[in-house]
Order: structure tokens, then sequence, then C-alpha cells
């Protein structure tokens, strides 16, 4: 009886197991199932992705002048690409040795709408306007990763309204949103730039959320493009790599 109970329990086991066991890249059978070490998979997680490549000219142009240059500005409409490649390039450096740290800034106005007053403290707070450096940082390190190093301080992701009066050495300094500052903020985020310190202004002058008149990063565009050490990317619709329809509606709007 022992016996039979035994091989009774193994078959049964075995019966399980096979149910549980799925495959880990699926695919029909025949078919080549995506593998984390294919050179042709077109959508895989781009954590798994270590060099960034363009996806058009202008986006190779501003890949070039980050690596070239200490300060290169980006102006171009929604999804070119701007924040993602200059965060991607900002951790780049900092694997590489070249920078012992990434600051990350952002001006904190709202798109249009009055959120009142938000719960919390300053980093609750400030959250919902720095989420897309959040995500852009997530995507490149992974969460427990960017957990870390913001603990350790090597990560920093700051207002515009806390940069003034410091000096940002060894560090990769990334101003999203530029088009959302003053003629007089970006002037001093600007004079921010440290020694081996590399600065990104990305923004879309059509885009602003200030009053008219009151955004400076056009102007700031128009007089540094005479600094012939100071590259000024301009990147169009045709540069846009989010759906299709983003750059149809973007011709029209």
């Amino acid at each position: 009886m022992a016996k039979r109970s035994m091989r009774s329990k193994s078959r049964d086991s075995a019966y399980a197991s096979q149910e549980n066991v799925h495959a880990l890249f699926p695919g029909r059978a025949g078919s080549r199932s995506w593998t984390p070490h294919d050179p042709d998979a077109q959508f895989r997680d781009r954590k798994y992705v270590k060099n960034i490549r363009a996806m058009s000219p202008a986006q190779q142009d501003f890949i070039d002048a980050m690596q070239d240059n200490s300060v290169v500005l980006a102006l171009g409409p929604a999804g070119t690409g701007k924040t993602y490649l200059a965060i991607a390039k900002a951790v780049e450096a900092l694997e590489a040795g070249k920078v012992s740290r990434i600051v990350l800034s952002r001006p904190a106005v709202e798109a249009g709408e009055s959120l009142g007053f938000l719960p919390g403290d300053l980093q609750e707070k400030l959250a919902p306007y720095l989420r897309p450096l959040y995500d852009a940082l997530t995507e490149r390190l992974g969460t427990k990763r960017l957990k870390a190093m913001l603990a350790d301080g090597v990560i920093e992701i700051a207002p515009v309204a806390y940069m003034r009066g410091r000096t940002l050495s060894e560090c990769f300094v990334v101003i999203d949103e530029a088009q959302n500052c003053t003629y007089t903020q970006i002037k001093m985020l600007l004079t921010r730039l440290g020694w081996r310190s590399t600065m990104v202004l990305t923004g879309d002058p059509d885009q602003t959320d200030l009053l008219p008149g009151i955004s400076g990063l056009a102007e700031i565009a128009e007089k540094l493009e005479r600094v012939p050490d100071i590259p000024v990317v301009r990147l169009a619709e045709g540069d846009i790599v989010r759906h299709p329809l983003v750059a149809s509606m973007l011709t029209v709007l």
C-alpha cells in the first residue's frame, strides 16, 4: 500500500508541475520568440538597452552635441525625445564616471489649471510636477536602483526655485520644460554651471504655460546661437517618436 501511495503522489506532482510551467517568452510553435539578446527586437523593454539610439538625424545631432559640449539647448515639440535623450545621456555619463552626480530641475508650473494646495511635505507637493523626470529615470535605471541613488544624493531632482546660489561641478544637469522659465530664471540656471559639468536645457517655446511674452527660452536660444561652443538643436514634427497622430495634430493645432 505504501509503495502504491508513493507512486500516486509522484504522478500527481508531475501533472501539477506540468500545469504550472509556462514559457518565459511565449510564441507560436516553430516561430522565433523574443529574447533580451535579440538585436532585431523592436519593442523590448528599454531597461535591456544600454546605449540609446537616435530615431532621426536631428536626434543624432542632439546626442552628439551632448557628447561634445558643456551647454546644449534642445528646442522642439512634444514627443521628440528631448527629455528622454537628455536623461539617458546623464545616466550614461554617470555610469562611465564622467560625472559624480545628476541634477534634474523643472519649473513647478501648472499646465493651464489650478491644482490648489497639495497635501504632504515639500517632496510630496513637488512630486506631480517632477513625475516625468522620475518616469524617464525609472525606465533607464529601474525602481530599486533609482530609489537607492536618490537616497544617496547621487541623483537630485529639484524645482528651478531651489537652484539659485549653487555651483554645480562634476554634474550632469538637465533643465526640463525650460519654456516655463522666465528670461531671468534661465540666465540664473545657466550661470550655475561649474567645472567638469554638462548642462542641457530642453523645452518647446510654442507650449509655454506662462502668460504671453514671459517665457524666456526663445530669446535665450536666439542669443546663445551666436556663441560657437553652445549648440542649439531644433527638432521638428518629423522627429516625433510618439504615436504618428501626434505629429499630424501638431501641424494643425
